[in-house]
């Protein structure tokens, strides 16, 4: 395929799709995935990893990794490198900075960072962990004004603030609340929205829709990823355990605007598991 074919049909992001069959791509949702699935090759060649993607169909982005660059690359060259490929980011993930003060952490220079991903057109910017040495009660009651403060920025700049949870956080504390329902109970929930990762809070045994009921409009951003029975391991969407149709039935209630597929290791080549994802998710309707 000539360069100049491979720019346009993965601009319109069809390329990859085509013995799929057009039309029938043409009634679904823009395939998104969060980068941090293909990290490895992300870090081998960051302009292959990407065009691997958008060879596959995909055209939205969420990215992780910034440290006052993108992957080593300014925000220019970052934003000549999704032009050439197609997509676009839609997302972006940060960690608090409470321990690890590096650039692009919410406490280390968040004004700079949240003006380089407005440039490249980011509509999210999300707070993607707590490392474990930052899991503290002191550390917790902290959070709703860290969030607080961060989406303010963010807003400023016509970007969404999120928190992506993982299984730690539904945790029961001493005052018989779980981190995840302190966050959401005592911020505004114009300036804190929240990634909810559909695995994460599978494995801690809730139901998402539970979530949905009693915080309507607050989960505009999903990972979707699905779990092994038995070990409960990451596997591919649609080999495992997780009612993905029952979880979609609501994207309303939840107030879904973006899912990413996101598939944190695997058994396989890990492009071999996407396929397999992407296969799933073309064939069932509800997505």
């Amino acid at each position: 395929m000539q360069r100049k074919d491979f720019i346009k049909l993965s601009s319109l992001g069809f390329l990859g799709l085509y013995s799929c069959g057009i039309s029938r791509f043409s009634t679904k949702k823009p395939l998104a995935i969060q980068l941090y699935t293909v990290r490895d090759a992300v870090s081998d060649h960051l302009e292959k990893a990407l065009e691997k993607l958008a060879a596959l169909g995909f055209t939205e982005l969420e990215i992780y990794g910034y440290n006052g660059t993108f992957f080593g690359k300014n925000r220019t060259e970052f934003q000549n490198i999704l032009q050439q490929t197609g997509l676009k980011v839609i997302s972006s993930h940060h960690t608090t900075g409470i321990i690890h003060q590096d650039k692009g952490t919410l406490l280390n220079n968040w004004e700079k960072c949240v003006d380089d991903l407005h440039f490249i057109g980011s509509e999210y910017m999300v707070c993607s962990y707590l490392f474990p040495e930052e899991r503290t009660a002191e550390n917790y009651k902290k959070l709703p004004e860290l969030f607080e403060k961060s989406g303010d920025v963010t807003q400023k700049a016509g970007i969404q603030f999120a928190y992506h949870n993982h299984d730690f956080e539904f945790e029961i504390l001493d005052n018989h609340q779980s981190v995840y329902d302190f966050i959401l109970e005592n911020t505004a929930s114009e300036l804190v929205k929240m990634e909810l990762d559909l695995y994460w809070i599978s494995k801690a045994g809730l139901d998402p829709l539970a979530y949905f009921d009693k915080y309507p409009g607050r989960f505009p951003l999903w990972h979707v990823k699905d779990m092994k029975a038995g070990t409960k391991d990451f596997t591919e969407i649609g080999n495992g355990t997780i009612n993905f149709k029952r979880i979609f039935s609501a994207r309303e209630k939840a107030g879904l605007k973006y899912w990413f597929l996101e598939q944190d290791s695997s058994d396989k080549d890990i492009f071999e598991s996407i396929r397999i994802s992407k296969k799933y998710i073309l064939e069932n309707s509800f997505f």
